[in-house]
């Protein structure tokens, strides 16, 4: 799944035009993968128990929130994702969480809080927040409904 969800993010990421059936596509595969990030996207919290690390349901969702990013920075598919019920609320619930988990045990979630010395930053929740703030700003963008609810 993590594979898929990185060639979906190479696809959306590209700097081609794309045609309105293609547009479509990305549309109806937008409204699945926020449907499939809002139900899993607790699932990162379980990362911040070192023996859950390597949790295939928190990856999956980590990707997830990388290809919304990565949607919502396309002005063809933003307003259909600004529109989507649920969707910035469960963003900005997720981003409340992470913060409290970040506070009860070893933050995870931040490159500066898991950062010592000089060693490589290699966790993949790292940077999980960002997105997070990311997805809302983007989310936000040009939007006063969504903007008036954060």
């Amino acid at each position: 799944r993590v594979t898929l969800l990185e060639l979906i993010m190479e696809k959306v990421s590209e700097k081609n035009p794309v045609t309105g059936e293609e547009m479509n596509l990305f549309m109806r595969h937008a409204d699945f993968l926020a449907g499939c990030f809002k139900e899993k996207c607790e699932a990162v919290l379980k990362l911040t128990s070192a023996a859950d690390a390597e949790d295939e349901e928190a990856l999956v969702t980590i990707r997830l929130l990388d290809v919304l990013c990565e949607m919502t920075s396309n002005n063809g598919q933003l307003e259909h994702l600004q529109a989507l019920p649920g969707l910035l609320e469960t963003a900005i619930d997720t981003l409340r969480l992470t913060h409290l988990a970040g506070k009860q045990a070893v933050n995870i979630f931040t490159a500066t809080h898991t950062m010592t010395g000089q060693e490589e930053i290699s966790h993949p929740a790292v940077g999980f927040k960002s997105h997070l703030i990311r997805l809302i700003g983007n989310l936000c963008y040009k939007n006063k409904e969504n903007q008036d609810k954060v």
